[in-house]
Formats: structure tokens, sequence, C-alpha cells
């Protein structure tokens, strides 16, 4: 069997110019699949883009909060709740899933998390737990693999552009294994709302949508797809 490949955009009803961004990806490269924030106004129109394209599977971006480094550390921009609480966590997944599916009219497809939240208690097992409910994948959960190298910045927020051009992004393809395999991006075909990822989202789209790397896949055998054509995965 040939590598699986899922492709996956954050952020997806952040902004407009998000969504266009997750769209031209999906109709002019290789992204395959997003993960829709459903707090945004721009939330109804990515939902909206997403039954036009049916091809594009789409999950649940759970927005528990935004943190943004700064000289002593790291500081928040906003918290939804506090992630500490795990009754409180609760409800606000269980609101964002009803949300997602009064938006879409289905179920997410798999569950993440802005910032990658749920990687620690008590989020991650109340993430889990709605994500079995669901019979749904997790990121970071098993059965897949997750690369998060194509992003053009450090840890410390320091800019780090040589990770997200189209040589980048095929480096990345021929450094894939045989396992199932989700990548992250961030596309965005215009900068419209606050953000300290601003100019790499164009880069991003510019290189998910580049030629040579669609070729790159073509030549390796490696099958772009979402993950519901993974098939049954575990749940957490």
């Amino acid at each position: 069997m040939s590598a699986r490949l899922v492709v996956n955009a954050d952020d997806f009803g952040r902004s407009l110019g998000v969504n266009a961004g997750v769209v031209r990806a999906h109709a002019e490269g290789i992204l395959t699949s997003a993960s829709l924030m459903v707090r945004y106004a721009a939330s109804t129109a990515a939902a909206a883009l997403a039954r036009e394209h049916p091809g594009l599977g789409v999950g649940l971006h759970l927005d528990l909060g935004e943190w943004e480094r700064c000289d002593d550390g790291w500081r928040a921009s906003y918290e939804v709740v506090d992630t500490a609480d795990r009754a409180a966590v609760e409800r606000e997944v269980e609101g964002q899933i009803d949300r997602f599916i009064a938006l879409v009219g289905r179920s997410p497809t798999h569950l993440d998390s802005h910032q990658h939240v749920h990687r620690d208690e008590p989020v991650r097992s109340a993430v889990a737990d709605a994500a079995r409910s669901l019979g749904v994948p997790v990121r970071h959960g098993p059965g897949i693999r997750y690369c998060g190298g194509f992003y053009g910045q450090g840890r410390h927020g320091e800019p780090l552009p040589e990770l997200i051009g189209a040589a980048a992004l095929e480096r990345l393809i021929a450094a894939l294994g045989d396992a199932a395999t989700e990548l992250a991006c961030h596309p965005a075909a215009a900068i419209d709302f606050p953000t300290a990822y601003a100019g790499e989202r164009l880069t991003e789209l510019a290189a998910l949508c580049d030629p040579g790397v669609a070729r790159a896949l073509r030549e390796r055998e490696i099958r772009l797809c979402t993950f519901p054509d993974l098939g049954a995965l575990p749940c957490a």
C-alpha cells in the first residue's frame, strides 16, 4: 500500500482571507482537509465553502484560548475557558461540537485544538472522551503520525521562512515514511485579522499550490486523502 497523507489546514473560519486560502489550496493544490474554528463570524462562510467543495474533509479546531510569546514568556491574547477546569472544558467542547454540527450539517471528521492545548490534562481527557463519543480521531493520537514541520516560526516566534517554501515542503514529502501522516498547514489568501503568523500564511499557500510539490507526491506514489479515507482509527 502506498503512503497516505492528509494535508490539513488549521484556522478555517478564522477570517475570509483564511477561508479563501484554504479553498484555493484545496482546489489548486494538495490540501485535502481543514479544521474549522466555529467561534468566529467567518465560520458561517467557511461552512458554506465546505458544502461547495464536498471533497474537502472538515474537522473541528477547538478554540479554548490563544497565547503569544512576549519577553518574559507566554501571555494570553484571549482565554475562552479556564483550561485547568475539567467541567468547564467539557461544556465548551460540547458547545463547539454542537456549533460545528449546526454550521456544517454533520459531525467533524476529526478533532484538534488551537495551539495544541489538548496535549495537556485535563483538556486531553475531555477531548479524547468527545472523540470517542463521535467516533473520530484526535490529532497526536494513535494511528496517524503528525507532522508539524511545515511552519515558518520557531518556538520564540523567530521567523524561519526556509521551512515553508515549496522546496521545504518537497523535503518533508521526501522524508515521509510508510505510516499514514497528517501534515499541518496554515494557508491564507489575505491577512485580514490580527496575527503574529501573517506573511507566512501567504508563503504556505504558494507552496501548497506549487506544481513541483504535486509532482513530488506523484513520484513517491503518496496518496492524498482525508481522515475518513484512512478508515477506522483509534479515537484517542
